[in-house]
């Protein structure tokens, strides 16, 4: 045992102080307000079976206190839920609700939808927001978001936004989807344009219409069940990207039980392990090395053992308190970090065995096709 939980002590010596300082809370964008850059942006909205959120999000967007000329595009996905007729009833000049098309073969059913949105917006439309149909955005985000990308050249501004947090479940397990994909991809790492590292979190994505023609428009990554991080890859070789905690936006989707929150998981991780057997099980040893072993030597071992794994588990749960806290949560949540870690682990091989089981990835009643790229 000794061994191990050496191991893992090393290893979250090396998290804390090498790894991006991905525990950090920040970075997040000022509200920069009104600036003299205001180019025209054309925000895109795809949206399948939203109608309990969609009036909300489109009237956060319409009411945007932008200086600039904008204009919303919602593209209702097959919705049957009275989506578009809900959309429709929204009378502003600046909103246009678009029909989707039937996906052709190749296509997310998402990206598929961005794409008849750019399509649709005015070609001077210099920035395009991509966001997603839970998301309500306060008066000055679009604002920020420009700002933000004129006063630093950038190719991609994106933003996670604040999740729900409400019923137990969405305490106990949500403030860790966004610690475990800072862990994945450090914000520091993203931002830094000397690092490979690229991700987005596709609530919130401003993306620069140039950028977006330079890689061959969003069919560059048609068939990306991850769109967001595979859209930061294709972008930041040309270009800066900027990855941050939303002030101004959060979401209002809710994920009431554990079992909601299982299958938002894994919807996408066996994708974003590629598929790979090896990596699957190269994740499980190193997940269980590094956030199960410090617990289990601390409770259950003596002498070196139980003090270098108390030394580990310390470590841990000091990395996941700046996240509880900017959920408004108490940090006493840290200690129960080994036992949602083991929650995201299992979801993880779930999402395996769905692969190989073949029912693949299902979102919104339809199927995509396993194996393709992420």
């Amino acid at each position: 045992m000794i061994l191990g939980v050496a191991l893992a002590l090393l290893a979250w010596i090396w998290l804390i102080g090498f790894h991006g300082k991905f525990w950090q809370s920040g970075p997040r964008l000022d509200r920069a307000g009104t600036r003299a850059e205001t180019p025209e942006v054309a925000i895109i909205v795809p949206a399948r079976d939203e109608a309990a959120q969609i009036a909300a999000t489109l009237r956060s967007l319409l009411a945007q206190d932008y200086s600039g000329t904008y204009q919303v595009l919602l593209v209702d996905d097959g919705s049957t839920d009275g989506t578009g007729q809900i959309a429709r009833g929204i009378a502003d000049p600046r909103l246009r609700v678009i029909t989707g098309e039937a996906r052709p073969p190749g296509w997310s059913g998402k990206l598929w939808a961005v794409a008849q949105g750019i399509a649709a917006a005015p070609p001077s439309a210099a920035l395009l927001l991509l966001t997603d149909a839970d998301i309500l955005h306060a008066p000055g985000h679009l604002s920020a978001l420009v700002a933000a990308a004129e006063a630093r050249g950038l190719d991609l501004v994106s933003e996670m936004v604040a999740l729900n947090c409400a019923s137990l479940a969405e305490r106990a397990l949500v403030p860790a989807f966004v610690y475990f994909f800072q862990l994945l991809y450090p914000f520091a790492w993203v931002n830094d344009p000397r690092k490979p590292a690229a991700a987005a979190a596709g609530g919130t994505m401003l993306v620069r219409r140039t950028a977006l023609e330079r890689i061959g428009g969003i069919g560059a990554i048609k068939g990306a069940l991850i769109d967001d991080v595979a859209l930061a890859r294709a972008i930041k070789p040309g270009g800066p990207i900027w990855l941050g905690h939303a002030r101004d936006a959060k979401s209002i989707r809710p994920y009431p039980d554990a079992t909601s929150i299982w299958h938002m998981i894994a919807r996408t991780a066996y994708v974003q392990l590629g598929y790979a057997p090896l990596l699957l099980l190269g994740t499980v040893l190193g997940l269980c090395v590094i956030f199960v072993v410090p617990p289990a030597a601390t409770l259950f071992g003596s002498g070196p053992a139980r003090l270098v794994g108390a030394a580990a588990w310390i470590l841990m749960a000091s990395s996941i308190m700046p996240t509880l806290r900017r959920f408004g949560l108490s940090v006493m949540w840290a200690a129960a970090l080994p036992l949602v870690a083991i929650f995201y682990l299992a979801a993880t091989i779930g999402s395996a065995v769905d692969h190989y089981a073949g029912r693949g990835v299902r979102w919104k009643g339809r199927a995509y096709e396993a194996g393709g790229p992420a």
